[in-house]
């Protein structure tokens, strides 16, 4: 590109600046002032760049920069952060915890679950299915409100005790004169704590029942 020069009206030619070292295609602090100098070093004299519009460019750079490096500072701190759960979630294992699942793991002695009760309902009844949806036994809870425990020990409806394994739940009342089933959670025991590396973070795995994100247990009781 040729320049006037306003003094003697004659043209010549840039000297050819030294390439910038290959920086794996990114444009850095120095690159970007080494590219405003030769941008106010070639600048027309009767048309100079604009203070105003100088400072913009400034500006709109550092803002990218604060933009990325923030970018990368809140990868770090989400790293830092799951890892701490991780930590804290770790002291879980060998506890019970209360989550939504309409099924719970028999390891002998039944497991325990909350029925919830959008207001008064009566007739409330558990019903316990084995994994082929045969009913295994009953249980009459009778009334209540909120959240209604229940416990089932582990045995059929002669009273012997059932094979170890997952077991399905459902809970029926009568509620305004009509019968409905009743959202509920069961109590499992942790049998460990991962790392998803994923969107769902830590996961709490569950005996004989998989594993669930730590966001989804509803409460945690003693082993």
């Amino acid at each position: 590109m040729s320049i006037i020069n306003p003094a003697s009206a004659e043209m010549y030619w840039p000297t050819e600046q030294a390439t910038p070292e290959n920086n794996n295609g990114k444009l850095g602090q120095e690159d970007f002032f080494a590219l405003l100098t030769t941008q106010l070093q070639f600048q027309d004299p009767n048309n100079p760049v604009e203070n105003a519009e100088m400072i913009a460019q400034m500006a709109q750079f550092q803002t990218a920069e604060g933009i990325a490096d923030m970018g990368t500072q809140l990868q770090d701190l989400n790293s830092i952060m799951t890892s701490q759960a991780a930590l804290q979630a770790s002291t879980l294992v060998g506890q019970k915890v209360l989550v939504p699942m309409e099924q719970g793991y028999n390891s002998g002695a039944g497991f325990d679950g909350v029925a919830v009760a959008n207001g008064s309902a009566s007739n409330i009844k558990v019903t316990i299915e084995n994994e082929v949806g045969e009913v295994i036994k009953t249980i009459d809870v009778g009334e209540g409100s909120g959240n209604v425990e229940f416990k089932w020990d582990g045995t059929d409806a002669n009273g012997d005790p059932v094979a170890e394994g997952k077991y399905n739940v459902k809970v029926n009342a009568s509620q305004g004169g009509q019968q409905v089933d009743l959202p509920m959670a069961t109590y499992s025991e942790v049998s460990s704590v991962s790392l998803s590396g994923g969107a769902s973070g830590v996961v709490v795995n569950l005996t004989g029942l998989g594993a669930i994100r730590l966001s989804d247990v509803l409460e945690v009781a003693k082993g």
